[in-house]
C-alpha cells in the first residue's frame, strides 16, 4: 500500500470488504447529503467509485476556547460510527481528546502530521480564539493559541470552524467577552474556510463537507456566513413539526400549560426557529427521531446564527412577519355574544313556522304525487296496486 493510499486501497488493507465498503456509501448518501455534494454521482456504485479512489483525507483538530461538545457529537455517530469514520474513511492524526498521546509526543505528532500533509490536510478548529493580551488567554506547548493557530493554517488545504464559538465567537464572546474571542475568520484570511456553526453543530455535515472538499476538490456552496447552504439554507421554520400551530395562532404560553403537553408552537416561549438557519428539523441528532431541542418541547436558542445565541435573551422573541393566523383559517377561540330574549323569541318563531311548514308539506306530498293514504305504492311498472313481477 503507497504512502498516502485512496479511502479504497486503505479499506482493503485493512480488511473491510468490497460489500461492505458499498453499504457504507448507501449510509453516507443516506445520512449526509454526499449525493448530492458528489455531482452527477447519481448511484451508490457511482458515489463508491468517487470516494474510493480519492486519496483518504488528513484531518487535523484543534481545540480552543470551547467546551468540547463538538467532539462529544462526533464521538455519538453511528452510520458510520466514529471507529469507521476517523480509521477508516478519515486520518484523524492530531485530536487532543481522542489521541492517546500528550505532552511532548502530542506536540510531536501535530508537528510529524503537518509536514508530511503540508498543503493537503483540513484543519478543523474548535472553540472561539482569544486575541487579548496577545492571545495569551490560551497557551498551547507554551506560546499563544493565536500563534498555533497561524501555523497550522498557513499550510491546510482548507479550514473547517466547527461549532458557533469557532465560527463567530460564541458563548466566550457574549458581553463583556474579556479574552476579546473571536472566530477562526477574524484571524485567517487567504484560505478556504468553511463555518459549521451549531451548539453543537450535526456532526454529518462535517462529513459531507470533507469528502465533498476532497473528492470534487473544492468547497460545497456557501451562503454569506460561509455555512453550507446544504445544510443552512433553510430555517427551522420551514419544516417545524410544530408549523401547523404556529399557522393556526396554537401557542404554548408557559412551560407545562396545556398547550406546551400538546405539543403546540413554542414561538411565544421564545423559539428563535423563524430566523434560525439549520437542518436541525430535518437531521436529528444521534439518529433517534425527535432528539433537537423543539423535539423535546425546548424552544430554538438561534445557536447557528450571528448575533442571535448569547446576544437574545433565551426567553425573548425574535421579529416576523406573521404571528397571527391567516384570515383563511378559523379561529382557535370562537368569539361569542351575549344572546338575548328577544332574540331567542324570534329564533323559537321562525323555527316553529319552518317546522309547521315542514310538516304540512310532508302531509300533501303522497296526495300530489296521485298516491292516497290507504293505496298500496306502485311497483316497478308504475301501476299502482299491481302484483306482476
Amino acid at each position: 500500500m503507497s504512502k498516502h493510499p485512496t479511502i479504497e486501497e486503505h479499506l482493503k488493507a485493512s480488511g473491510v470488504s468490497r460489500r461492505n465498503f458499498i453499504q457504507l456509501c448507501a449510509t453516507l448518501m443516506a445520512t449526509a447529503p454526499v449525493g448530492l455534494a458528489l455531482t452527477g454521482k447519481k448511484s451508490v456504485l457511482q458515489v463508491a467509485a468517487a470516494i474510493g479512489k480519492t486519496r483518504r483525507p488528513s484531518v487535523i483538530w484543534l481545540h480552543f476556547q470551547d467546551c468540547t461538545g463538538c467532539t462529544e457529537t462526533l464521538l455519538r455517530t453511528s452510520t458510520p460510527d466514529v471507529a469507521q469514520l476517523i480509521l477508516d474513511v478519515i486520518s484523524l492524526d492530531y485530536h487532543e481528546t481522542l489521541m492517546a498521546a500528550s505532552g511532548a509526543q502530542a506536540e510531536a505528532a501535530l508537528r510529524s502530521a503537518m509536514k508530511e500533509n503540508a498543503g493537503k490536510y483540513v484543519l478543523v478548529v474548535e472553540g472561539a480564539i482569544p486575541t487579548n493580551i496577545d492571545g495569551r488567554f490560551y497557551e498551547m506547548g507554551g506560546r499563544p493559541g493565536i500563534e498555533a493557530l497561524r501555523e497550522a493554517a498557513a499550510q491546510s488545504a482548507a479550514i473547517i470552524a466547527i461549532g458557533s464559538c469557532a465560527s463567530w465567537g460564541g458563548v466566550p464572546s457574549a458581553d463583556p467577552n474579556p479574552t476579546g474571542a473571536v472566530g477562526v475568520d477574524s484571524v485567517i484570511s487567504g484560505k478556504p474556510i468553511i463555518n459549521l456553526p451549531g451548539c453543537p453543530p450535526n456532526p454529518y455535515n462535517l462529513l459531507a463537507v470533507v469528502l465533498e472538499y476532497v473528492t470534487m476538490g473544492k468547497l460545497p456552496e456557501l451562503d454569506e456566513y460561509r455555512r453550507p447552504k446544504f445544510a443552512y439554507e433553510r430555517v427551522i421554520h420551514d419544516n417545524c413539526p410544530r408549523r401547523a400551530h404556529f399557522d393556526a395562532g396554537r401557542f404554548a404560553l408557559a412551560f407545562g400549560d396545556e398547550g406546551h403537553r400538546k405539543g403546540w408552537c413554542l414561538y411565544k416561549l421564545g423559539c428563535k426557529g423563524p430566523v434560525t438557519h439549520a437542518s436541525c428539523s430535518t437531521r436529528h441528532f444521534n439518529e433517534i427521531p425527535g432528539v433537537w431541542p423543539i423535539g423535546i418541547g425546548a424552544p430554538c436558542l438561534g445557536c447557528t446564527e450571528k448575533g442571535v445565541v448569547w446576544q437574545l435573551a433565551t426567553f425573548d422573541t425574535v421579529p416576523i412577519h406573521l404571528v397571527t393566523p391567516p384570515d383563511t383559517y378559523p379561529a382557535v377561540v370562537a368569539q361569542t355574544g351575549k344572546f338575548k330574549a328577544g332574540a331567542a323569541a324570534l329564533v323559537g318563531i321562525a323555527a316553529g313556522a319552518i317546522g309547521g311548514a315542514a310538516l304540512m308539506a310532508g302531509k300533501r306530498l303522497p296526495e300530489q304525487a296521485g298516491v292516497a293514504a290507504n293505496e298500496e305504492p306502485p311497483d316497478e311498472l308504475g301501476k299502482p296496486g299491481s302484483k306482476n313481477a
